[in-house]
């Protein structure tokens, strides 16, 4: 039985997950139990580390600070409350904001979870963190990625973790993800989760330097077809650079297909999950590289509301079938999937 504490956590947690993302909120919501509350908590707790990181007033080393009693607060209560007293002035988007200052009720809806799942918790997010805080401190004036060797570094840290971790839950939350199946999933989850995060990238070339001062895409990449970082802050389009990562999310994308079909089919809940946001991630990359200049335009390229009702059904109808979900997916590669009844 819970305690006061523990509902209020409850409540509040359930309350900013949709305000902080609408996509990943919808998925989350599909898991049942305790898996559930441990991907919620899991999620909750990487957006805090995110919001510290993106905080547009503080210098790097505050924001090292910050990240290293976010960290040392899965084990320590009087770091917690410090924690909770540094980022009661913390300043950036309302919805983040609110959530940074709620730490305390998403560490005791943690505290609430089973051990084993804590520990996996803990593990991942304080990897995901080590990583924020070392590229905090590498660019103390903005991210400016330098080689596509630390742009994949700078994915493992904030994506690649969450792929090893969604994954040890799946292990030890569902029956049917034996040994074996937990094997051959962790050889594709970091491509699952840094598929996601590039399309992401590729999404926010121009709204990330406009709006945080971090630029992803590699100098080195930039520079091979007479390109600079310079030159996207000015509002710049490097179309020809940004093909090698357009190809690595496609990579990525088709990897992450073979973990999503990986999963037991009785795994329903978690097969949707990783349904949603890939075939989400499709439809996107295929509009911004069909539309020229749709990866550094000004404005945000968004798939259609009306594709993305589509896409919903279709993955709740088709989730447990390979060949429907792959047909799915070569659809959606192609052109918007739509359906009658959200047609005009």
């Amino acid at each position: 039985m819970m305690t006061p504490r523990q509902e209020q956590a409850q409540q509040f947690c359930d309350e900013i997950l949709p305000r902080v993302s609408r996509t990943f909120a919808l998925s989350i919501r599909l898991l049942p139990g305790t898996l559930g509350a441990a991907v919620r908590e899991s999620y909750l707790l990487c957006r805090i580390a995110d919001t510290i990181e993106d905080a547009p007033s503080l210098a790097a080393v505050e924001k090292a600070e910050l990240l290293d009693l976010l960290s040392a607060s899965f084990d320590d209560a009087t770091q917690l409350a410090a924690l909770g007293t540094r980022l009661a002035t913390i300043e950036g988007d309302e919805a983040h904001v609110r959530l940074a200052r709620n730490t305390d009720l998403v560490f005791a809806a943690y505290f609430a979870l089973p051990a084993l799942t804590r520990d996996r918790v803990r593990h991942w997010v304080r990897e995901m963190i080590s990583g924020m805080r070392k590229f905090v401190l590498a660019y103390p004036k903005g991210i400016r990625i330098q080689s596509l060797d630390e742009y994949k570094e700078y994915c493992y840290y904030v994506a690649g973790t969450v792929g090893y971790l969604l994954t040890d839950l799946w292990h030890e939350h569902a029956p049917s993800i034996g040994a074996a199946r937990y094997a051959a999933l962790r050889q594709r989850c970091r491509a699952f989760a840094e598929a996601l995060q590039t399309v992401n990238i590729l999404k926010d070339v121009a709204t990330d330097a406009r709006h945080e001062n971090s630029i992803y895409i590699p100098e080195q990449l930039l520079r091979r077809y007479g390109s600079a970082h310079a030159d996207i802050l000015a509002g710049q389009r490097p179309d020809a650079a940004l093909e090698t990562l357009v190809q690595l999310a496609w990579r990525d994308l088709d990897d992450a297909t073979t973990y999503l079909l990986t999963l037991p089919r009785r795994a329903v809940a978690i097969r949707l999950f990783c349904a949603l946001p890939l075939l989400f991630a499709y439809a996107t990359l295929r509009d911004l590289t069909r539309k020229p200049g749709g990866i550094t335009q000004k404005g945000i390229v968004k798939i259609s509301r009306a594709e993305v009702k589509a896409i919903t059904v279709l993955s709740v109808l088709g989730v447990g079938s390979n060949r429907l979900m792959t047909r799915l997916v070569s659809r959606i590669r192609l052109k918007p999937v739509r359906l009658p009844l959200f047609t005009s």
